[in-house]
């Protein structure tokens, strides 16, 4: 919370709307209902205990469900975001405000979501669910700081393993980029007093 104590400035989307619309808002919409539903997707579908769900949603199903709903929001992010980096980088407006962090940590989030659509065949060779459940068992193990995380891993295959290691370097490289913005949302905007604008005579 550095950052936010102390260069609010910084914390912010740094949105590049209003250089220049064109695209805009089809890529961006595309790209973040793709990228929201892929985080909430891995925070419930890999942190949530077996036992709250094994009664109604066998584990099968379950990896069914992530293959498809995964694989539906990861094209998302992946036309939306192709979308914005592109415009980024052929926008002259968009490119002048742009820095560098802001290229790279769109390309590393567009391989990340390429390599997560590449473990969808992987996956699909182990229809009960056993392979997913041992990456369900490292991210656990990982977040509870229990030992032996890396024994689950044996027999995974590789691009899963590329796949965890670039999330996780993503989450080293989060507050140093634009991506701390999705900590930040206007809740007082619905309790603030009303404003009274008046024109100009």
């Amino acid at each position: 919370w550095l950052r936010y104590d102390y260069g609010q400035y910084t914390w912010r989307a740094s949105s590049s709307q209003m250089l220049d619309k064109r695209g805009m808002v089809i890529w961006s919409n595309l790209f973040h209902i793709g990228i929201l539903g892929i985080f909430f997707g891995h925070l419930f579908g890999m942190l949530t205990p077996h036992w709250m769900y094994a009664w109604f949603l066998p584990v099968a199903a379950k990896q069914l469900m992530a293959m498809v709903l995964g694989g539906i929001c990861g094209v998302l992010t992946l036309i939306g975001g192709a979308g914005l980096l592109w415009r980024r980088l052929t926008n002259q407006r968009v490119r002048a405000t742009s820095t560098t962090p802001d290229i790279i940590i769109m390309s590393i989030l567009l391989i990340q979501c390429l390599l997560g659509l590449s473990t969808i065949p992987f996956s699909a060779q182990y229809p009960d669910g056993s392979e997913m459940m041992k990456l369900v068992g490292w991210a656990q193990s990982i977040v509870t700081f229990r030992g032996g995380s890396s024994e689950m891993l044996n027999g995974v295959a590789f691009v899963f393993r590329l796949h965890l290691v670039l999330g996780m370097t993503i989450f080293l490289l989060f507050p140093f980029t634009r991506l701390v913005h999705v900590w930040s949302a206007p809740f007082e905007y619905f309790t603030r007093r009303y404003q009274i604008v008046r024109s100009r005579r």
